[in-house]
């Protein structure tokens, strides 16, 4: 086994003959050995016979001048390198209940929503990983704002003293506009919750009731607006897709030529944080969300009058969830202790999840009682009284304590290099567990002493799993909509779904990727103090699903006593191959995988450091330009196979994992010039010449992606900044590709 991917140093050769000089010396004995063999050309069966033994013997050496796969195995268990198990994929789900219930309603933990089982796929099952309480939220402001601001100070309370609230929550009065008379964008309006309400992640139905004798002049199907919620550092969208918008960007007039009836009122569905904090702005304090008129589409029209409304409530009719893949099971019988240490046990379901509370092992000594049992990650530590096991998460396999055998000859030769002044003997030296036990005789090395490391299960104790869970891997990195499918029925709620795609989904470690992983151990020592060590220790932190890390430098940091990293989630790149490369919100950084990293690096940073995980800058690449072809490529079939394979080269070359030169993802901070395109396709058989390259660059601005030709034909990202590339025909961002005639 040979890794060329590691450096190769200087090694001794311990046998240096060839085959050549085997058959040469094998010959010369000949004569004294058998002088009758006179016979030395190749065509004699005897020479034959040598030179298969000499071939034999030469991969002999071969094999003696290398370390074998199952040694090199062997040290790097000696270093306590384990395989990592598979990265389960995480993703938000939904809950919409039937009606609207009378008291906050909770949906417990551990509840398990499946995709559709097919003939030739199984079902993906994932589970909540915290139990939801949906509540009933109270508005407690509604205030309005000349100009959007991060953080509001011009702020005009509108429906105090003016409005009264109704015993069902609902807020009516006289009519109010939203924005100004004069609508601009930027104009604003926020409500404000009761701070005391637990609301966070609850599907907010927010009811307008208008006149529709206002018609506001915009374009219903895209109205200029957007809906957003203060998370604590941002506004973060809340409204997922115009259809949750019933009231059609405040078109009342629009819902009465349509035959609804605007004093009854429209819902807009908004989906809150998960994490939505409490926040003081000026003299209001609670829970924040906002409607921003923003700059119209091109070509659509604007606000010509502000939209009118005489009534306002809010009911929460669902909620919204983190879950990942995993399926939890329960109270699993292992069978009986023999009583012999080193024993082990084998769980039905594997890989394991890293355990949470309440999934441990449970062991019941015979006439006694239950005893829960620890787990850890070795035994170097562990006491014959300590009850503790370990568990494999790739395999699952329990193990217990085992008994090692020491020769007392070494604790004696210990004793005389670095004797004691104490008054301390060399039997009192020794560990409890080893002077409890007899000499078991005497041997090459002296009497041996047994010493055990840990506790073992008596014979005839029963064990039993209390709980764990099983899943991970790629395949958990699902499409938004697809998780529809309840394992068991829930209570007052009418369906579920996930409006994300699952993310972070990862392969079990190879052992090639442990290979690397090495060099990386040694030299940080499971301490973060340079920017190589937290690089690698925040790719140990992800297992699996960070793809790539950078830590800034101290000229790109900006704050002193912070490390800031920047972290390229791993990501799904099977949409490269069809030719649709990958969209920047595949690599968002999540909450969870943030707070696993930092919690990970948190326990090995020096104290006064603080570590803050970011988003590289994303800036999206479209390429347009032409190309001539080879005469033996005149075939409509071949040209089309020849440019839809020049698509998928740009995609996989515009990316952050796979992009740049050496296919390991493009660069941070490195520039696309035309000649780099130039480059890449005369790498494609068929291609003659190129016509003019023209870059597009994509840039988001606010929640919207934007796409320009920049003044000079170089796209040049920022030091913080990554390439990618992505098919949406809204946007315009594919590659176009033409033939020259």
């Amino acid at each position: 086994m040979e890794f060329d991917f590691l450096p190769n140093l200087p090694k001794s050769n311990l046998d240096d003959r060839t085959f050549k000089d085997l058959v040469d010396e094998c010959i010369l004995r000949i004569p004294r050995y058998c002088p009758e063999w006179t016979n030395y050309n190749a065509s004699d069966p005897g020479i034959t016979l040598i030179e298969l033994f000499a071939w034999l013997t030469d991969q002999m050496l071969l094999r003696f001048n290398q370390v074998p796969r199952r040694n090199y195995i062997a040290f790097l268990e000696v270093l306590g390198v384990r395989l990592q198990a598979p990265t389960p994929a995480q993703t938000d789900i939904t809950f919409y209940l039937t009606t609207t219930l009378p008291e906050p309603y909770t949906i417990p933990l551990g509840v398990e929503v499946a995709t559709l089982r097919t003939q030739t796929d199984e079902a993906i099952v994932f589970s909540t990983d915290a139990p939801l309480t949906i509540s009933h939220p109270s508005l407690r402001h509604f205030l309005t704002a000349q100009t959007v601001e991060n953080e509001p100070q011009a702020l005009r309370d509108r429906i105090t003293g003016l409005w009264t609230q109704r015993s069902n929550g609902e807020w009516t009065g006289r009519e109010l506009s939203l924005f100004n008379e004069q609508p601009e964008p930027g104009n604003c309006f926020y409500l404000v919750f009761n701070p005391e309400e637990q609301i966070e992640g609850n599907v907010l139905a927010v009811t307008f009731k208008g006149e529709a004798a206002t018609p506001t002049g915009i374009n219903p199907d895209a109205p200029p607006r957007r809906w957003e919620a203060w998370n604590g550092t941002t506004w973060q969208p809340v409204l997922i897709q115009e259809s949750d918008d019933g009231t059609k960007g405040f078109s009342f007039s629009e819902i009465a030529q349509q035959g609804g009836n605007p004093l009854q009122g429209s819902d807009i569905l908004l989906h809150l944080p998960t994490r939505w904090p409490v926040a003081h702005f000026t003299t209001y304090q609670g829970r924040w969300l906002r409607c921003v008129y923003t700059i119209p589409q091109t070509n659509q029209p604007g606000y010509n009058s502000s939209p009118r409304i005489i009534s306002l409530a809010v009911r929460s009719v669902g909620g919204t969830v983190g879950a990942s893949q995993s399926s939890l099971i329960q109270n699993e019988l292992l069978g009986e202790s023999d009583g012999t240490p080193g024993q082990s046990f084998q769980l039905q379901g594997f890989p394991i999840l890293p355990r949470r509370e309440g999934e441990y092992l449970i062991v019941t000594p015979p006439g006694g009682l239950p005893q829960a049992w620890q787990e850890v990650s070795d035994f170097a530590s562990s006491t014959a009284e300590d009850l503790h096991y370990t568990l494999d998460s790739r395999t699952g396999i329990i193990q217990f304590g085992p008994l090692i055998r020491e020769p007392s000859q070494l604790v004696q030769q210990t004793w005389e290099r670095y004797p004691r002044t104490d008054g301390i003997t060399p039997t009192q030296a020794l560990p409890s567990a080893s002077r409890s036990l007899q000499p078991l005789g005497p041997t090459p090395l002296g009497p041996q002493l047994e010493r055990q490391y840990g506790a073992v299960p008596p014979r005839g104790s029963t064990l039993r799993m209390v709980g764990y869970r099983v899943g991970g891997g790629r395949r958990g990195n699902v499409q938004r909509g697809t998780l529809i499918i309840p394992k068991s029925a829930i209570p007052y709620v009418a369906r579920v779904i996930n409006h994300w795609p699952a993310r972070n989904g990862a392969d079990a470690e190879s052992l090639e990727d442990a290979v690397l992983r090495v060099p990386a151990m040694l030299r940080t020592r499971d301490r973060a103090v340079t920017p190589e060590d937290f690089e690698a220790l925040a790719l140990q932190a992800g297992m699996g699903a960070v793809a790539r890390t950078r830590c800034l430098s101290a000229t790109e940091r900006q704050e002193a006593g912070t490390v800031r990293l920047l972290i390229v989630p791993q990501a799904n790149t099977d949409a490269i191959a069809m030719g649709m490369g990958i969209h920047p919100e595949r690599f968002a950084l999540t909450p969870q995988l943030q707070d696993r990293i930092l919690a990970y690096l948190n326990e090995r940073r020096l104290l006064g450091i603080q570590v803050k995980c970011i988003e590289p800058n994303y800036v999206g690449v479209s390429v347009q330009t032409e190309v001539a072809l080879e005469p033996a490529y005149n075939n409509p079939q071949a040209q089309e196979e020849i440019l839809f394979n020049l698509r998928v080269a740009l995609y996989r070359f515009l990316n952050p994992l796979t992009g740049g030169s050496d296919g390991k993802g493009w660069p941070f901070g490195r520039p696309l010039y035309p000649s780099d395109i130039v480059t890449l396709f005369q790498q494609t058989p068929g291609v003659r010449y190129l016509g003019v390259v023209q870059l597009f660059e994509i840039r988001k601005q606010n929640a919207t992606w934007v796409r320009t030709l920049p003044l000079d034909p170089v796209i040049e990202p920022g030091p913080q900044g990554l390439l990618c590339s992505w098919a949406d025909n809204r946007l315009r961002s594919g590659h176009v590709i033409s033939i020259l005639s």
